[in-house]
């Protein structure tokens, strides 16, 4: 029996030592590989976010126009608005979201197992606001350089804050955000971020995090895909997203790893 609690708190720990400061303060250095280091916060952004919003727009784009099931929906919107996606009327079927996104981008991604052993969405919050409860036993929650905290977990007390932020934003008709990511069937093929696993001493960074905030001009009809919403209703700031971005040409089949830690001199 004590042997089973030593095992559990053993897990635990290696679960939530990773989010301890003093641990992670002690053992940074001692895996220099798994650590991306930038001499200033602007230097954090590999891709201009000028170029991550085109990109955005341009899968959004062609998902919405796939979707034969939001026809009626796009309807009510205005006509300058229809005639972007509805110029195929006649289609009557929806190709997968993974198919739109390699014949848009040129490539799609999957959540497949890990080869380890041990093996950017969700809810968005401020440095101010309470995300205590959510946090416990949660190996998703993302910090941000600024201090903001996007928790991405699918489950548990984490899932019902999203759901509710995100019931709580619409625009008539319009979702604001995408929520199909908390199933097993998500819309948007990119909003498997947070399951991407830290590098190691044998398995080197292929992708990074970025920090993107949406623009003012983000079209509102595609806010329906992106795979965040605020805490708050009444934030004063750009809704703050994280994407991944790739460090070299990825090989067909080649599983992704990030660094979890990016250290600002």
């Amino acid at each position: 029996m004590i042997r089973g609690v030593i095992k559990t708190l053993e897990v635990k720990w290696k679960s939530y030592r990773h989010r301890f400061v003093p641990w992670i303060a002690v053992n940074l250095q001692k895996n220099e590989r798994t650590l991306r280091q930038v001499t200033a916060r602007s230097e954090d952004k590999t891709v201009p976010d000028v170029d991550v919003s085109a990109s955005l727009v341009k899968l959004f784009t062609a998902l919405l126009k796939n979707d034969v099931t939001k026809r009626d929906v796009l309807r009510l919107l205005p006509s300058s608005v229809q005639s972007r996606y509805l110029q195929n009327s006649s289609k009557t079927q929806t190709d997968s979201p993974g198919q739109v996104m390699l014949h848009t981008l040129g490539f799609w991604i999957e959540r497949s197992p890990s080869s380890l052993p041990f093996a950017g969405t969700g809810t968005v919050y401020q440095e101010y606001e309470p995300i205590l409860l959510q946090s416990i036993g949660n190996p998703f929650v993302f910090r941000c350089i600024d201090r903001v905290l996007i928790d991405g977990n699918d489950k548990g007390i984490s899932k019902i804050v999203y759901r509710s932020c995100s019931g709580r934003d619409r625009m008539g008709p319009l979702a604001l955000c995408d929520v199909s990511w908390l199933t097993d069937s998500p819309e948007n093929p990119l909003a498997v971020g947070q399951y991407v696993n830290n590098c190691s001493n044998e398995k080197a960074a292929n992708v990074c995090y970025q920090e993107f905030d949406v623009p003012e001009d983000f079209p509102l009809e595609l806010h329906q895909y992106l795979p965040n919403v605020s805490y708050r209703h009444d934030t004063k700031r750009p809704l703050r997203c994280v994407v991944l971005v790739s460090l070299r040409e990825i090989e067909c089949g080649e599983e992704l790893f990030s660094n979890y830690y990016t250290i600002v001199h």
